[in-house]
């Protein structure tokens, strides 16, 4: 933790360096009772912070107290809620994240829409726009998450982009935080609802609409380029896989990744809706692109980017989609590992969206 926390990479990347610091050395267990303890009681300080800036009217330290209670809930519920204090990290997060949201610049909107979900399934489908500042229509990115950082975690690109007069859209990688579904090999149906919603709410250019998924969220953004190709300017799969990673050795291979803190395996199994070794597996199994039969096809302009030393999803992923279909654009990062994490890698990612959308 203390590695990661000094090359601030994920998930220690958010918080206040010193006050992490003090929360790792205060830290009983990694334990979910103990491990959410820790993270929400400082939470819970910048909450009080927040709180009291906002009664003497200073917007400035609001913000700032308010992202700051999110990104300490956020470690708090991570990797995700699978006990029940996490759960409650998680809600204090969603709350904390709403109320940074409103301070925020461009300010964050929360928005939600119907989802004809199956039996047993959630009813709509939650997300957040930013609108970029005196730019009317806009071109818009619709962005998720991985397994572990979710719709929340965008903010860093989200504010980026909005300098470019690009609007964004921050939702949930199927199967996680407020997601109606589990992942699964349709699992592409919870994002159509919301590129219908783009397409006719009036408030952006919807024939300059890209996708972006980090991290495992990369291999939906794949299968949506892939699968309608007709919808989207760009797309780009951050870090996420398409074939190889779903391979029974590649499973069994990134089980304990280096660059992974903890229960990497629960965190994706609790994705997939998967209660044993076997529903793991398979679950894995059927999420092929190569399998399912659609990388020969068309596919929007698409850019690959990872770094080179990644251990979570394996590079073969890359080179096998280079191989098949359209031509893509790739950027990999040597000496990097999981998604190429260094100064230049948002970016590189905003330099090449910015000139799809243009």
């Amino acid at each position: 933790m203390l590695a990661k926390l000094e090359a601030r990479v994920h998930p220690m990347g958010l918080t206040n360096v010193a006050a992490t610091k003090e929360v790792i050395a205060e830290l009983r267990g990694l334990d979910g009772a103990n491990w959410a303890a820790a993270w929400v009681g400082r939470g819970d300080c910048y909450a009080g912070e927040a709180r009291s800036a906002e009664n003497r009217g200073d917007d400035a330290a609001a913000r700032d107290a308010w992202y700051q209670a999110y990104a300490f809930y956020f470690m708090g519920r991570f990797p995700c809620p699978n006990h029940p204090d996490k759960l409650a990290s998680y809600q204090k997060e969603l709350d904390a994240y709403r109320r940074f949201g409103r301070h925020a610049a461009p300010k964050i909107e929360v928005v939600s829409i119907p989802f004809a979900g199956r039996d047993g399934e959630g009813s709509e489908i939650t997300f957040y726009v930013r609108m970029p500042v005196d730019v009317e229509n806009p071109p818009v990115i619709v962005m998720w998450g991985g397994v572990d950082a979710w719709k929340e975690e965008m903010t860093i690109l989200t504010e980026g982009i909005a300098k470019h007069g690009i609007a964004t859209i921050a939702l949930d990688n199927v199967g996680t935080g407020q997601s109606p579904i589990m992942a699964g090999p349709d699992g592409e149906r919870q994002f159509i609802p919301l590129f219908d919603w783009v397409e006719r709410c009036g408030r952006f250019d919807a024939a300059r609409m890209a996708i972006v998924g980090r991290s495992f969220g990369g291999y939906w953004a794949t299968k949506l380029a892939h699968l309608m190709p007709e919808r989207f300017r760009a797309a780009v799969n951050w870090g996420g896989g398409a074939h190889f990673m779903f391979q029974p050795d590649w499973v069994e291979k990134s089980r304990y990744p280096d660059s992974y803190l903890m229960e990497l395996v629960e965190t994706r199994s609790r994705m997939l809706g998967a209660t044993t070794d076997e529903e793991y597996i398979e679950g894995f199994r059927q999420l092929s692109l190569l399998d399912q039969g659609l990388l020969d096809r068309p596919c929007a302009p698409m850019l690959l980017i990872n770094g080179k030393d990644d251990t979570q999803c394996p590079i073969r992923d890359i080179e096998l989609l280079t191989e098949h279909g359209d031509p893509k654009s790739v950027r990999l990062f040597l000496g990097r590992g999981h998604m190429g994490f260094g100064p230049d890698t948002v970016p590189t990612i905003i330099r090449w969206l910015s000139r799809q959308l243009v």
